[in-house]
């Protein structure tokens, strides 16, 4: 229930991802939408976290009050309560309270448009073609891969989405690998990590991607064929996280540039987290949403000469990313010797060794592309990957934290 001259009367707070932060020496809880459908951010006092906590839909002000106080011993009016979640609705982080409109208004404007803007043009690539050309011409040229051919098909790749500023050599010794073998290709299935989704979602989208190199046409019809077997309502819950989502961009800028000019059609898929099948919350077989997207894809990739793209890194450690300490030297040994786990699971095709490497560490290493090469893996049989290059790359300034990313040519075992 919401009120139309206020706050939603019983707010619930959206799955969002909270920062603490320090102004004038006070620490405070920063909050923003995720999909940035709003300017706006709001700061917390950390003491009023367990009010965040409260807001679960189920309260009134006067009952947030009256279980703050109980809770915590802080005692606030009503009318404090009310201007605090006040703000809080403004910057759209309840789900029921303003958000809901911004969200309708913003996914109408977003499938009525001609095609889906880049994101990250400007930030990670030049907006302009030729610059953005020129950009990728220099990242091949420095690449120490050539341009290569096989006697085997080139059925998918798992490409990082790191900015290319940090990941330029990987994005290009993989691709111009690649080059030669995504000329026959007739139809593109990029599955791209969805940092803001929902566990074990599965967003397609029907609206079509560019980039400053052009225009890429979704094939409608595979996605009206996802749906279908999805649901319509699940499978475009979150289709407008492909807004801002950078992962099928980044990976979309290279296939365009190598091939050529010529037009493909793709199906953009945004895959939500794993996290609770790797924590052993639920188990995979459980998924209806997994094996359904599997199940219909494959029977999209028996008729047609098909590319699947993993776009997905590989570990996130470090203080960044919530973990205790920095990583040093032997950290970075003992990453490159965990990742080397998961990157032979990927070579030999075996999706579900990849996936049981992380549920055997409990998620340790946040490997953040684990849906989407997942997948990918289940969707070609006999495919033995060949690694074209592995990095970590810094994630503060201090280099204590890191993101670790690969290029991988996923080929048929079949020459």
């Amino acid at each position: 229930m919401t009120n139309s001259h206020g706050p939603p009367v019983f707010p619930k707070l959206r799955s969002l991802d909270p920062q603490l932060v320090e102004v004038q020496g006070e620490h405070l809880i920063y909050l923003r939408d995720p999909l940035r459908l709003s300017d706006k951010a709001v700061l917390v006092p950390r003491e009023l976290a367990p009010l965040l906590a409260l807001c679960d839909g189920t309260r009134d002000a006067d009952g947030l009050r009256t279980s703050l106080a109980l809770r915590t011993g802080l005692q606030l009016s009503t009318a404090r309560i009310v201007e605090l979640l006040e703000g809080l609705d403004g910057a759209l982080v309840f789900e029921n309270g303003s958000y809901e409109q911004a969200l309708a208004d913003a996914l109408k404007a977003y499938r009525e448009a001609d095609h889906r803007k880049p994101s990250h043009a400007d930030m990670v690539y030049p907006s302009d073609p030729e610059a953005l050309r020129a950009k990728l011409d220099e990242y091949c040229a420095k690449s120490p891969g050539v341009n290569g051919a096989s006697t085997k098909t080139l059925l998918g790749v798992v490409s990082p989405h790191i900015d290319y500023e940090r990941g330029w050599a990987t994005y290009a010794q993989l691709w111009k690998r690649c080059a030669g073998a995504i000329e026959d290709i007739e139809l593109v299935i990029i599955l791209g990590t969805d940092h803001a989704g929902d566990l074990g979602t599965v967003t397609p989208t029907r609206q079509s991607y560019t980039t400053p190199l052009g225009f890429l046409p979704t094939d409608v019809d595979v996605v009206d064929g996802l749906a279908n077997v999805l649901g319509e309502e699940r499978a475009f819950a979150e289709e407008l996280h492909h807004v801002s989502e950078h992962s099928i961009e980044l990976a979309a800028v290279w296939l365009q540039y190598f091939l050529g000019g010529r037009t493909c059609p793709v199906v953009p898929v945004l895959c939500g987290s794993f996290h609770h099948i790797v924590t052993g919350v639920a188990e995979e077989a459980d998924s209806d949403t997994l094996h359904a997207t599997v199940d219909y894809l494959r029977s999209v990739i028996s008729n047609r000469r098909t590319l699947v793209i993993a776009a997905g890194d590989l570990a996130h450690v470090g203080p960044v990313f919530d973990d205790p300490g920095a990583i040093d030297s032997l950290g970075r040994t003992d990453l490159s010797v965990q990742d080397a786990r998961s990157i032979q699971a990927i070579r030999d095709g075996d999706a579900e060794r990849f996936l049981s490497l992380s549920r055997d560490e409990q998620d340790a290493r946040k490997i953040c592309g684990l849906p989407p090469i997942y997948l990918a893996l289940r969707l070609m049989d006999g495919v033995k990957g060949e690694l074209l290059d592995y990095a970590q790359c810094p994630a503060d300034v201090d280099g204590g934290s890191l993101v670790s990313i690969a290029g991988m040519a996923l080929w048929s075992d079949v020459p």
